[in-house]
C-alpha cells in the first residue's frame, strides 16, 4: 500500500505507476535523502516532538539502510514513486511503527527540495575541482610557451602576432570565471529549505537552525511558499554549466582546426584519438568533437528547466519533477567532458615551427609598422595608410615586410630608418605589448601568477 493511500479506493493504475514514478532517475538522491532524515529525526529528537528513544531507533535504521544501499544489498520499488518513499517504507518495515513516525513535520515538497540543494552543492564542489585542474594544466602549458610566436586571428584571418601562452592564459581567464559563476551559484544555493512543509510550515515547534548546522548550510530560507516551489537555484547551476561547456567548445574548435594539416599548430595524442574504418591516414580529433557537440546538449537542458518553472503557479507542482533529469544530466555531461579534455590537452603536441611559420605570413606585423612610423612622428591614418601600400608591394612582390630592402620601404615613406627591421621583428613586436592583459613574456607571467594565485586561495 502506498503511504499516501488513506484517502483513495482504488489501486492506481499500473501505467499511471510507471508514468509517475521517479526512482529511475531521483535514486541517486539516497545519500543526501538518508542524511537529511537523519538530521531532521534528530531534530525531532531533541525537540521532543517524538521521544529521543524513537528518533535512536529511526536513525540506526537509516545508517543501516544507507549501507546496504552502498553495498548493493537494496532494490528500489517503482511501486514506492521516489526515493524518498522508497527509503520511507523500508524503514517502516524494518523497524516498525517507529519508521511512520520521520516524516512527522515534513513533506516530500521541502524533503525534495533539500535533497536536490545538497546534491547539487555537492557536485559544484566536484565540477570546480576539476576546473581548477584545468587551470593548473593551462598555467604549466603556458608556462613553456612564454615564447612560442604564434598568429592572433580575427575573423580567423591572421591579425597581429601574439604567443601560445597568452592564447592560453585567455582561456584561463574564461575558466576563472566560470568557478566564480558556480561559486556564486553555490552561495545562493546554500539556505535549508526543510521545515517549508508543503507550502506553509507546520505547527510543530521544530528547530530550523539545527538542521540546518547539521546539514552544513549557511542559511534557513525565509519563505516557506518560495522554500518548495523554487528552482533558480538549478537554472542558474545549469545556466553555469551552460557557459563552461561554451567555452570547451571554443577550445575545442580550435583544437580540431589547429589538428588539422591546413595549420598543423598541434598534434593530438593517440590515446586521445581515432582512426578511420577506410582511410588509414586519418587521425580523428573526436573527443573535441564530441565535448563540442554535447555542449548543445547542456543547453538543452538549461531551456527545459526554463520552460517547465516558466508557468508554474505557486506552490510545488508535479511538473517540477522534470527538474532533476535536465540537470542531472547537465551536471553529468560537464564532468564527463571535462574528465576527458584535461588529458586531453595535456598530452598535446605543440608544433612551435609550424606556429611561427604561420606567424611570419599574412602581415601580422603591419599594425607595428605603422606604429613605428607614429613614434618617427607620423600621424597614425597617414602611417595606416603607408603600410597599407607596402602591404600591396609585398603582395605583388611575393615578400614580407620583414624581407623588403630599405630602399623599398623609402620609396614609399622616407620616415623609414634601418631600425624598421628590429622594430618588425615578431618577438619584438610581440615584447614590445607590455601593456597589463597582452602577450609580452613579462605580462604573460604575471597572467599566469595571477592565476596560480587564484587557484592557491581558491584551495584555502
Amino acid at each position: 500500500m502506498k503511504l499516501w493511500a488513506g484517502r483513495f479506493q482504488k489501486e492506481t493504475d499500473f501505467l499511471v505507476n510507471d508514468f509517475n514514478s521517479s526512482i529511475q532517475f531521483d535514486y541517486r538522491l539516497y545519500e543526501e535523502d538518508i542524511k537529511g532524515s537523519i538530521a531532521h529525526a534528530t531534530m525531532l529528537g531533541e525537540t521532543g516532538i517524538i521521544a529521543k528513544e524513537e528518533a535512536g531507533k529511526i536513525i540506526s535504521g537509516l545508517e543501516q539502510i544507507l549501507k546496504d544501499i552502498e553495498d548493493k544489498k537494496i532494490e528500489f520499488s517503482i511501486e514506492n514513486e521516489d526515493i524518498h518513499m522508497n527509503v520511507e517504507q523500508l524503514l517502516t518495515e524494518r523497524i516498525g511503527d517507529t519508521g511512520k513516525r520521520l516524516h512527522t513535520a515534513r513533506s516530500r515538497n521541502d524533503q525534495v527540495a533539500l535533497d536536490i540543494r545538497l546534491y547539487l552543492k555537492k557536485e559544484i564542489k566536484n565540477t570546480t575541482s576539476i576546473l581548477l585542474t584545468l587551470e593548473k594544466a593551462l598555467c604549466k602549458k603556458a608556462e613553456q610557451h612564454l615564447e612560442t610566436v604564434m598568429p592572433g586571428y580575427t575573423h580567423l584571418q591572421r591579425a597581429q602576432p601574439s604567443t601560445y601562452a597568452h592564447y592560453l592564459m585567455a582561456y584561463a581567464e574564461m575558466f576563472k570565471r566560470d568557478i566564480g559563476r558556480l561559486s556564486d551559484c553555490f552561495e545562493r544555493m546554500d539556505e535549508l529549505p526543510l521545515g517549508s512543509g508543503a507550502l506553509a510550515a507546520t505547527t510543530y515547534p521544530i528547530d530550523r537552525e539545527m538542521v540546518k548546522e547539521a546539514l552544513g548550510f549557511k542559511r534557513i530560507t525565509s519563505n516557506s511558499l518560495d522554500g518548495v516551489s523554487d528552482r533558480d537555484f538549478a537554472i542558474e547551476l545549469a545556466s553555469a554549466l551552460s557557459i563552461i561547456m561554451m567555452h570547451l567548445s571554443r577550445f575545442s574548435e580550435e583544437i580540431i582546426l589547429w589538428c588539422s594539416f591546413e595549420f598543423h599548430f598541434l598534434e593530438l595524442d593517440d590515446a586521445f584519438s581515432t582512426g578511420s574504418s577506410i582511410m588509414p591516414q586519418k587521425k580523428n580529433p573526436d573527443v573535441a568533437e564530441l565535448t563540442r557537440g554535447k555542449t548543445g546538449r547542456v543547453y538543452g537542458s538549461l531551456i527545459t528547466l526554463l520552460t517547465v518553472m516558466k508557468s508554474l503557479p505557486l506552490a510545488y507542482n508535479k511538473d517540477m519533477q522534470e527538474d532533476k533529469e535536465a540537470i542531472f544530466d547537465a551536471v553529468d555531461t560537464v564532468k564527463q567532458c571535462l574528465n576527458v579534455f584535461v588529458p586531453m590537452f595535456e598530452s598535446l603536441t605543440i608544433k612551435k615551427d609550424r606556429m611561427r611559420n604561420a606567424a611570419s605570413g599574412g602581415f601580422i606585423n603591419a599594425t607595428d609598422c605603422a606604429d613605428y612610423l607614429v613614434k618617427k612622428g607620423v600621424p597614425f591614418r597617414d602611417a595606416y595608410m603607408i603600410v597599407g601600400r607596402l602591404v600591396n608591394m609585398c603582395i605583388k612582390m611575393d615578400e614580407n615586410l620583414e624581407t623588403l630592402t630599405l630602399k623599398d620601404f623609402r620609396a614609399i615613406s622616407d620616415a623609414f630608418g634601418d631600425d624598421v627591421y628590429d622594430a618588425l621583428s615578431l618577438r619584438t613586436c610581440v615584447n614590445e605589448r607590455v601593456v597589463p592583459g597582452g602577450p609580452a613574456v613579462l605580462e604573460v607571467k604575471r597572467q599566469i601568477e595571477r592565476i596560480e594565485k587564484f587557484i592557491s586561495e581558491y584551495g584555502e
